[in-house]
């Protein structure tokens, strides 16, 4: 991959403007990369570069990327306007964050939280391959057949899923307790592939996404990922694009 991010997603990561803005801003020669007029939508920049608009200095919020435990009874959006908590509430600090993916509000566990645009995208999208691990409390006995079922992918009304790793991992008074690992997004897609086979869901906990677990986070917990962290996360998405 080539070095560096690229132009208009800098200018609009800056608050510039939205992206499409930006371009035209690029092809009508406003933008100056260490001082030679750029009008490529192809450029890209790295970091040390200096970028100006108009011939005043352009600089994006420091890059962020934070995990967080989220508890049941908040949303996974930027606002509400029900009044409802939400995810980027929860994490604070300076600068405009994003949720990468969902998290239904009664569903608990990890979920990323990041103003880096281009690895949110890419992570989210199905092709990139990026495993979840969820455990599901659920009613009545998963049967050998159910597995199987999950396993080889469930017919929803937006189409077949890819196939699942499924396991029972334990037994409760009223069924029993399933690990699943996906790697798709759709919307309560745990949820519906369990009832499509009769199991109901009563709980349901994100505790893995990619290599990232929730060991030692309590519901609520944040934390900044470490650049080793970050630079995984960027390898894997990297790796899905080949």
């Amino acid at each position: 991959m080539m070095p560096g991010e690229r132009l208009q997603r800098y200018l609009a990561r800056a608050g510039v403007a939205a992206r499409r803005k930006c371009e035209e801003l690029i092809t009508a020669g406003r933008v100056t990369v260490n001082g030679e007029v750029v009008t490529e939508l192809g450029s890209r920049v790295s970091p040390g570069d200096e970028v100006l608009l108009d011939g005043r200095p352009v600089a994006p919020e420091p890059l962020r990327y934070l995990l967080l435990n989220k508890p049941a009874g908040v949303v996974t959006t930027v606002t509400d306007p029900q009044g409802r908590p939400t995810v980027t509430e929860m994490v604070g600090g300076p600068g405009r964050l994003y949720p990468v993916g969902r998290l239904d509000i009664d569903t608990t566990g990890l979920l990323l939280v990041t103003n880096d645009g281009g690895l949110a995208h890419r992570l989210m999208h199905p092709s990139f391959g990026i495993d979840k691990v969820y455990v599901a409390q659920v009613e009545g006995m998963l049967t050998r057949g159910d597995v199987e079922r999950l396993t080889g992918g469930v017919l929803l009304e937006d189409g077949m899923t890819a196939p699942a790793r499924v396991r029972v991992v334990g037994r409760t008074p009223r069924g029993s307790i399933v690990e699943l690992v996906i790697h798709e997004g759709r919307k309560r897609q745990v949820r519906r592939m369990l009832a499509a086979v009769g199991r109901p869901v009563l709980k349901l906990h994100r505790r893995q996404y990619a290599m990232l677990t929730d060991a030692g986070m309590a519901p609520g917990d944040f934390r900044e990922l470490g650049s080793d962290e970050v630079e995984a996360l960027k390898r894997l998405s990297e790796r899905g694009s080949e």
